[in-house]
């Protein structure tokens, strides 16, 4: 007689619904903390690293006690503003592996006094020497800023509720022509309004800047490629009393220790979590085999091998893990999502994660669902094909 596994083993798993369902469920969770804690540490780690890179300087020269700040905002888009001389400039030139260099000035709007935008971190770049905000100025509107002009990072545009592309607005009591919109560039200049360091030399002139005559905010540096930039910071910061030095490579250092110790609770959650799945696929299929011990019998006596008794095993496992896998995955990726933005440690990041990130993720944690399913059947599973035919037929 030929048996049609597929059909034997959709059969029995609808005998017993309900107990299918929990293992489903069981399977369902564990799956979903597992993508929604790969996809939020994926999220993180890459947000952090593509801002980094993006900003195109090896180093980060920021006033003595701002390095905090500066990666505050540059990573997480909070509003900040502090200060150095000017003249640190040509010092940081001075020191040996410096191979190109830039500055920019921060300061913020008040709605209603200075300005008719609302509260935002305005940007003064040196147009000159810039090559942090040209290349994205460059795609955008294709030529430098003129006098008068400013142009809105990419969220920015929305928080003041620019509706056209080119708008009149008053930015500490001057006129300000916005022209455009950058890129997004997946930093915290997606935040930010920026205009020349010159038509700034021209408000501070004025007097309607909070920012003193030749006050800067940040140096980004450009080492000599042979150089280790670790080494040329050291060098800066042992020279240049008045600043402190930012490597790339450690802009979001302390985020990323938040994240190891936020893997390690997802971790062992997860170990527990897959533990508790594995006794208890172990023990549903345990007492499936040993309701179906008269069953397998008469299989075996009418034909059937240990190969088919397995197989048919074998298949209700999988697709109770299929599944419940299938439900995880699903519910993981939405969780991560929707719920990333309200942890604190995300709200201002550009967190997200490509689509070949989320694609390996899910089948990550399909393979893991179906795995633990297997492992917690093997026994049951082995001990019922073993028995023989007749002893299994007089079981009651």
């Amino acid at each position: 007689m030929r048996f049609s596994i597929h059909t034997v083993a959709i059969k029995n798993l609808r005998r017993k619904p309900f107990r299918n369902a929990v293992l489903v469920l069981s399977i369902a969770l564990l799956v979903c903390l597992l993508v929604f804690a790969v996809s939020f540490s994926t999220s993180v780690s890459s947000s952090i690293k593509k801002a980094t890179a993006r900003l195109g300087a090896d180093l980060i020269i920021v006033p003595t006690g701002a390095a905090g700040f500066a990666q505050d905002f540059l990573l997480e888009a909070e509003r900040k503003s502090f200060y150095m001389p000017k003249s640190v400039i040509e010092k940081v030139k001075k020191i040996e592996g410096i191979k190109k260099v830039t500055y920019q000035t921060y300061l913020q709007t008040i709605p209603g006094v200075c300005c008719d935008v609302a509260q935002t971190q305005v940007i003064a770049f040196d147009q000159e020497t810039d090559f942090i905000v040209k290349p994205w100025l460059q795609k955008s509107i294709g030529r430098p800023l003129k006098s008068g002009e400013a142009i809105a990072g990419y969220e920015t545009a929305e928080n003041l509720g620019l509706g056209l592309l080119e708008v009149e607005k008053t930015i500490f009591n001057k006129q300000f022509k916005i022209v455009g919109v950058l890129e997004k560039t997946g930093t915290g200049l997606d935040n930010a309004l920026f205009m020349t360091e010159k038509d700034l030399e021209k408000i501070v002139a004025s007097g309607d800047s909070p920012v003193k005559k030749d006050m800067i905010s940040i140096i980004f540096a450009r080492v000599d490629g042979s150089l280790d930039p670790y080494h040329v910071a050291l060098e800066v910061e042992g020279k240049v009393r008045e600043v402190d030095v930012v490597p790339r490579k450690e802009m979001g250092r302390e985020l990323l220790n938040t994240l190891q110790d936020i893997n390690k609770i997802f971790l062992i959650s997860i170990i527990i979590a897959s533990v508790l799945t594995v006794f208890l696929t172990w023990a549903i299929f345990s007492a499936i085999a040993n309701e179906r011990a008269r069953e397998i019998g008469i299989m075996r006596a009418i034909g059937a091998r240990q190969s088919h008794i397995v197989k048919v095993f074998i298949l209700e496992v999988m697709l109770l893990g299929g599944v419940g896998s299938f439900m995880g995955m699903s519910a993981g990726l939405y969780l991560s999502l929707i719920l990333t933005k309200g942890f604190s440690l995300l709200k201002k990041m550009p967190a997200d994660i490509s689509l070949p990130e989320q694609i390996l993720i899910a089948i990550m944690g399909i393979l893991l669902g179906v795995s633990i399913c297997i492992v917690g059947a093997l026994v049951p599973v082995n001990q019922i094909k073993k028995k023989e035919p007749l002893l299994a037929i007089k079981e009651e």
